[in-house]
């Protein structure tokens, strides 16, 4: 069985949700495809979640409408037959009301993640009388009855398991069983979601839990670049990347894979293939346990990342310290991406300012703090790169002119990290290109 994503984009257009249905139906064997909602939809349905909160319910009405008229002129393009349109009518309405008593109700947490949901529960519905119109073997299998978090918004994934596979037996005959990306049920057994890019998630942990033959994430590029193609020119899809490499990747920044993505996958070994539904027959990025001995595989880059250097005599000779520096962001449950010690200072960076200011006052009492904001990370990724002989003269060569704030070496194989200040990313990508693919 295969296991088939499609993101928003993907489904965006009435044309696209045609090509999608005409792509499952011919890959061969039994299908479960996961969709995300209709390209727009949840940052709309964001927008009209705040403006509830705000109590500018007229502002709300408007947003709402805009957003039912964009789904009844889908459905007019979606279908070819009035009896079908009419279904597709239906279906709108009855969303739409449900969206409307939320609005008029008590409108808390809870209400906003239904709200939120709503996008992933049309665009299936939809998607699925698509399917029916065109008389093909299908059926809708409702990610609330087997996605579930816990309550620390982990996913269950043994329950997801034990839940999913005897629903996906009874439907043993059906060619093609559709779901619901990123919505959930948390431990109260309230909706909920896996949060922004949790479509990937729910595919990749619906793979495990039934030990899919592969996961294919569908967007509108063909596979993970080397670099990132908003930036720079000249790019190249990679063929073949192994779990750990597309972890980094995912993680530095590659926008195409949400980091989360990987670990379901790579824990019970089920490959991850990324395809383009703009060209299907593009090969895209398989990525699975497989090693190849490329050197530079790609490079990503992490904005919105603050540098914090401590400076004091007190860690010349001691121990403990660093443990008690990092106490402080456990307190404040802020995660550390890069960390690079001296004799008497410790340098670290973070991608969450939330508690910085209370973080840096904590810090204060152990000696100086120095701050660095708008700082990127670019992560070099390759095969054991950090055990090749030579690397580091040859990426430091191409950048001799871009002054680099921190370098992280070894704590991955396939890592190797540095600190520039933001200014400097778009210069850094491309002279990485130039030197390290050759790609000018």
């Amino acid at each position: 069985m295969l296991v088939l994503k499609f993101g928003g984009t993907s489904v965006g257009k009435p044309e696209r949700m045609k090509k999608i249905a005409t792509l499952v139906t011919e890959t061969p064997g039994q299908k479960v495809v996961v969709l995300s909602a209709l390209s727009g939809t949840t940052n709309a349905l964001v927008a009209i979640g705040d403006l509830i909160l705000k109590n500018d319910l007229d502002a709300a009405e408007k947003e709402i409408a805009l957003l039912e008229k964009h789904y009844h002129a889908f459905i007019q393009e979606l279908y070819a037959s009035e009896n079908f349109k009419t279904i597709g009518q239906e279906i709108v309405s009855r969303f739409f009301i449900f969206i409307r008593l939320l609005a008029a109700g008590q409108f808390d947490d809870k209400s906003y993640r239904e709200l939120l949901a709503q996008g992933e529960l049309i665009s299936t519905e939809l998607f699925y009388q698509h399917l029916m119109e065109q008389k093909i073997n299908a059926r809708l299998l409702p990610a609330l009855y087997f996605m579930s978090i816990d309550e620390n918004e982990e996913p269950e994934l043994e329950k997801i398991a034990q839940r999913l596979k005897p629903l996906l037996k009874s439907f043993q005959n059906v060619d093609i069983i559709i779901t619901q990306g990123y919505i959930c049920r948390n431990h109260r057994n309230e909706i909920d979601n896996l949060k922004r890019g949790g479509s990937d998630y729910t595919a990749s942990l619906m793979g495990a839990a039934i030990g899919a033959e592969e996961i294919q994430i569908w967007t509108d590029i063909d596979g993970m670049h080397n670099n990132d193609p908003r930036v720079v020119k000249k790019t190249i899809p990679i063929s073949e990347l192994t779990f750990d490499e597309a972890s980094e990747l995912a993680y530095f920044g590659a926008k195409i894979l949400h980091p989360s993505t990987i670990v379901p996958a790579q824990k019970y070994n089920v490959p991850v293939r990324l395809k383009n539904t703009m060209d299907e027959k593009a090969p895209g990025t398989i990525i699975s346990n497989k090693e190849t001995e490329r050197v530079f595989k790609a490079v990503a880059a992490k904005d919105g990342i603050t540098a914090i250097k401590i400076k004091s005599s007190r860690m010349l000779m001691a121990y403990g310290f660093l443990r008690r520096v990092f106490e402080v962001f456990e307190q404040f449950k802020t995660p550390i991406d890069m960390i690079s010690t001296s004799e008497v200072a410790v340098s670290l960076t973070i991608d969450n300012n939330a508690h910085l200011d209370t973080i840096v006052k904590e810090l204060t009492t152990f000696g100086n703090v120095e701050i660095d904001r708008n700082q990127t990370i670019v992560c070099i990724v390759g095969h054991r790169i950090g055990n090749q002989h030579g690397i580091l003269d040859k990426i430091f060569g191409c950048l001799g002119d871009i002054p680099i704030r921190m370098v992280s070496v070894g704590g991955s194989y396939n890592n190797i990290s540095i600190l520039v200040d933001t200014r400097y990313k778009e210069k850094t990508l491309i002279q990485l290109n130039e030197g390290i693919f050759k790609l000018g």
